[in-house]
């Protein structure tokens, strides 16, 4: 990872002609200092403390806000909410409440309410500062002056931690809300009503005054330090397991990930580090999303009650870690030609159409970094086929088609579409600005995952191309500024868009809405972790492997709990759709950011489909739900007097994704001349169809003990096994059912 982080340093910094150069060379690339006139430059997030501005800025996170103004957006840590205001933090409880839509289903919203806010009596702040971050807690300080009141709070934990450099502090009540004292230890004071339970706790020494609709608590001099816990229940041995473990305030937490390649798993510990500021020492109390708890034999123990949240129940557990082991199901870049003479003379046939018109295709509706990174994918993939169906001089054609498009971005030189690496945050841009992209700093991960993946594409084909001294440098920017897995660096910060805990990304940069954070397409951003283990394997970075195998296993775990909810446990019985599209930290919603129709609001987390999207096959019966539910929610869309346009608008779409469960009812959902997705052409979605009708659906219960590998079973036929091996030496590949495959270097073996 050193040798890694010296290597960003060296392509960020040398330049072209001397060192006020305004190109950057990195290779055979380049980047910009400075951005053109009328375009934005990134944000400031001026509201940081000096500390942290030495750092890269923690975009993308469920606490980002905190950077990008004064008194920050609501922070929906699950199960508690927060928001930083003038009096000071705002504590929550979120209850759930549903809110009809015009699309005659609903949308579920766990609202902030300031339940509890904690205020400093000594001195009004000026502003709420980024303080501090580890994997899943943040710490914001309300400063004034040289005092302060920090503040720590942290996904799933029950928990939020205080401390003031001066004076005392109170706790001003939501209406509604009662407190008292409890009988058996004078320091807690239990606050309670409107179905909500809260415990604050004072240090020994400290004192509680009634103060109409607030409680003041006199602090000793040598302990300024509190703690507010929402509780599960009332009963006494519940109050004290959180007494025991209220001054052990959470100071760092980390999620550690290491696979297992014989097992095919990703095993993840999360650990919290604690500091004891009276009495034993405690480990803390940790509340466990449904992903993690879900299916895991090392939770042996019932824990300490569990609370509602908008992830379902939150299990609580008095513990210093835990772990996770989820199965990697494997996927290859790409799958083999069709054998079949017929349906190999269909696929040549629209390859000779499609690919005379690549060119357009590349570039159909945008004209910045997400529908150039999405073109450059999109002809990256029909290349493929006309690789594996043995046509080499379309192959070639599209190879150099692709490589000059991308020349021209990551050349440098233009002024209108170019990259710009800024210190202010530590992040690559790209120009011209698509989705606020630079402005809020959203999606990166969406539009450099593309970028990612058709570079790889190219790599296949021509290894030199993607050295470093040549064009694999910018690339390696691009998986810098989504994927750097150091904590701490100055340059690009730890994993820009994931979620350590939430386990999934989060695509806002400033999350600058009451409703948190959100992430539309989970699709997409596995398409990017898919595509970094593939950039890795090809450039001989297992550690960037092992990172995208971590990224890919686990948002594909977050995605099945969370969006798609294929075990019954997080959706609430009043939600009237089978899948999330639009998830935020304080909302599910069944819409996109830009259209109210059905297939585009289904189909937002289906895209792009490629061989690494056969995780999608994990739950053949929710794929036909979502299809029975998708023809429903037409029905009801054109009730509305609302036609799609096309009307039959991503149907290609629909039929690879039922074709993964069963390839017959796939195939006989396409129409060969209907309409075709933007990031998809219609030869590869005819390859698509053909293969699993060759091959059968994908059998996810066998696994191997490789990183790139897939199993097809077609019933009654067998097995078909398949292995990429990136390397120069031969592999020899054991699956989990005793099968062995020989894979030759560099190239895809197929064992039928």
């Amino acid at each position: 990872m050193k040798l890694f982080r010296v290597m960003v340093w060296l392509l960020l910094g040398v330049p072209v002609i001397g060192l006020a150069s305004e190109l950057r060379s990195v290779g055979q690339g380049g980047w910009r200092q400075s951005v053109s006139a009328g375009d934005n430059p990134v944000p400031e997030a001026a509201f940081r403390t000096a500390a942290m501005k030495e750092r890269a800025a923690p975009t993308n996170q469920w606490y980002s806000s905190v950077m990008f103004t004064r008194w920050s957006e609501v922070l929906h840590a699950v199960p508690l909410s927060a928001k930083a205001s003038p009096r000071g933090l705002e504590v929550g409880f979120p209850q759930k409440s549903i809110v009809p839509t015009e699309r005659k289903d609903v949308e579920v919203v766990y609202g902030h309410t300031p339940d509890v806010t904690l205020r400093p009596l000594a001195f009004e702040p000026q502003a709420a500062l980024l303080a501090g971050h580890s994997d899943w807690a943040v710490d914001i300080a309300f400063e004034a002056q040289d005092r302060s009141l920090l503040t720590t709070l942290a996904h799933g934990s029950p928990f939020v931690y205080a401390r003031l450099s001066h004076g005392d502090l109170a706790l001003d009540l939501a209406a509604g809300l009662t407190a008292q004292l409890w009988s058996a230890d004078a320091r807690v004071l239990l606050i309670g009503g409107s179905g909500k339970l809260f415990a604050a706790f004072a240090p020994t020494g400290g004192r509680w005054h009634s103060a109409a609709g607030s409680w003041h608590l006199q602090l000793p001099p040598d302990r300024r330090y509190v703690s507010l816990a929402v509780l599960p229940d009332r009963q006494e041995t519940t109050l004290a397991q959180f007494l025991a473990n209220a001054y052990s305030h959470i100071v760092d937490t980390r999620a550690d990930y290491r696979v297992d390649s014989a097992s095919s798993e990703v095993i993840t510990r999360f650990s919290v580090k604690t500091k004891t500021w009276e009495g034993p020492e405690g480990s803390g109390i940790l509340g466990l999303y449904p992903h993690h708890y879900h299916g895991n034999p090392t939770l042996t123990d019932h824990g300490i009650g569990r609370l509602a949240s908008i992830r379902g129940p939150i299990a609580l557990k008095a513990a210093a870690s835990f772990e996770t082991r989820h199965r990697y199901t494997g996927f290859v870049p790409y799958w083999p030609g069709v054998r079949d003479a017929a349906q190999s003379k269909a696929i040549l046939g629209n390859l000779s159409k499609e690919s005379r018109r690549a060119r357009r295709m590349m570039l159909e509706i945008g004209q910045g970094p997400y529908w150039q990174g999405k073109g450059l994918q999109r002809i990256s993939q029909l290349m493929t086929v006309a690789d594996v169906q043995g046509d080499a001089a379309t192959r070639d054609e599209l190879l150099a088609l692709l490589k000059g498009r991308a020349e021209q971005w990551l050349s440098g030189p233009s002024k209108r579409t170019y990259f710009h690496y800024s210190p202010t945050l530590g992040t690559v841009v790209s120009y011209p600005e698509e989705y606020d992209a630079v402005k809020d700093m959203n999606d990166h991960h969406f539009h450099y995952g593309y970028w990612i993946r058709a570079a790889a594409d190219i790599g296949m084909r021509d290894p030199q191309w993607i050295r470093p001294e040549r064009w694999g440098g910018m690339i390696d920017l691009l998986v810098a500024d989504i994927a750097t897995a150091e904590r701490g660096r100055k340059d690009f910060p730890y994993l820009r868009n994931f979620d350590p805990y939430e386990g999934h990304s989060w695509a806002s940069g400033n999350a600058m809405s009451p409703d948190g954070n959100n992430q539309e397409s989970s699709s997409e951003a596995i398409n990017a972790w898919a595509a970094l283990m593939v950039w890795g394997a090809l450039q001989g970075r297992q550690d960037l492997v092992d990172l995208g195998t971590y990224l890919y296993t686990t948002e594909i775990q977050a995605v099945n709990h969370y969006w798609f909810d294929i075990h019954g446990l997080t959706l609430p019985k009043e939600y009237l759709n089978v899948e999330v599209s639009m998830l935020f930290g304080g909302k599910l919603a069944h819409n996109t950011w830009w259209i109210d129709e059905p297939r585009q609001i289904h189909g937002i987390n289906l895209l792009p489909l490629t061989a690494s999207s056969t995780y999608l096959a994990a739950s053949p019966e929710f794929v036909h739900k979502n299809m029975q539910a998708l023809a429903r929610e037409i029905r009801i869309y054109e009730s509305r007097g609302k036609r799609a346009k096309p009307h039959d608008i991503w149907q290609d779409l629909f039929a690879k994704y039922v074709a993964l469960v069963d390839p017959a009812q796939g195939r006989a959902r396409w129409d060969e001349w209907g309409s075709v997705e933007l990031g998809d052409t219609r030869t590869h979605a005819q390859h698509w169809l053909a293969f699993l009708g060759e091959v059968g659906p994908p059998d996810l219960s066998v696994a191997a003990d490789t990183r790139f590998y897939a199993v097809f079973k077609r019933p009654n036929q067998g097995k078909t096994y398949m292995v990429f091996n990136p390397g120069k030496q031969a592999q020899s590949v054991r699956f989990s059912d005793g099968t062995v495959v020989e894979a030759a270097p560099g190239r895809l073996s197929v064992k039928p």
